[in-house]
């Protein structure tokens, strides 16, 4: 896509963090969003901020299918089509598997998995059903017709004690991309992920600052947390060009984590 003037997208996780400034980023590409989150006042919230004929809000749990499908007509009664999904939403958990208090609750593996994971799938297959079934008109020369873009993690290379069920569920991000892209081709649609390293988002900021410059002083170069603008931008280059397929970008100032 050339140009994402008038393109219609529907982000996910799109109140706060990195879903937030994909929003922005792509109101100032002329884009029409549809905010995805289960936080209906932030959700409103930014909306009225941002006050913009091109953004909308829809309250939506990624794992209902009947919310997902609100969003997508949310999208076409407002914006008259969908040209993909970019999937931010999703959670992170820091548990051991063996404690002194006993093994990890099977609750907490299978919570971030169906958020992550299943919520990411469920969004895609109902996004990529619409755009397939309704026989929208190509954007460029090349025949797309649309792009989904999923958030992994570097952790899905380089997990850390106590993420094993993050990691799991970054690592199904990672491994879903290749396959997806593939199938979706017949129809001129795209699938890339981002590896986002250590990001300044509301969860990150949060630890306590000892915490903080530890994992500053293994960033080799920018020396410093990832900002939320960043990894927008890197959105948008991949809406924009279209060779970039079936692709896991690493965005993380060349972090690799260590176990020690």
């Amino acid at each position: 896509m050339k140009s994402l003037d008038n393109k219609t997208f529907l982000v996910t996780g799109g109140a706060s963090g990195l879903g937030e400034a994909t929003v922005r980023r792509l109101l100032q590409e002329n884009a029409n969003v549809v905010i995805l989150d289960m936080n209906k006042q932030q959700g409103d919230n930014l909306v009225r901020e941002l006050n913009s004929s091109r953004v909308a809000f829809s309250e939506c749990n990624v794992l209902k299918e009947e919310d997902v499908k609100k969003a997508i007509n949310v999208a076409t009664n407002k914006f008259g089509s969908i040209h993909g999904a970019v999937n931010c939403a999703g959670v992170a958990s820091a548990n051991r598997v063996v404690t002194k208090s006993g093994p990890c609750p099977l609750k907490v593996f299978e919570t971030v998995m169906n958020i992550n994971v299943v919520g990411t799938f469920n969004v895609i297959r109902l996004v990529a059903d619409y755009i397939c079934k309704n026989n929208l008109p190509a954007v460029n020369e090349d025949g797309e017709k649309g792009i989904f873009i999923n958030v992994a993690s570097i952790a899905a290379f380089e997990g850390q004690i106590g993420q094993a069920a993050y990691s799991a569920s970054k690592g199904a991000i990672v491994s879903m991309t290749l396959p997806l892209a593939r199938e979706f081709a017949a129809y001129g649609i795209r699938v890339n992920a981002i590896a986002p390293g250590v990001f300044s988002t509301p969860m990150l900021e949060a630890l306590p600052q000892p915490a903080k410059q530890s994992l500053i002083k293994q960033i080799p170069f920018p020396s410093r947390f990832g900002k939320s603008e960043e990894f927008a931008d890197l959105v948008v280059f991949m809406m924009k060009n279209a060779m970039v397929n079936g692709e896991v970008i690493r965005l993380d100032g060349c972090i690799r984590m260590s176990s020690l």
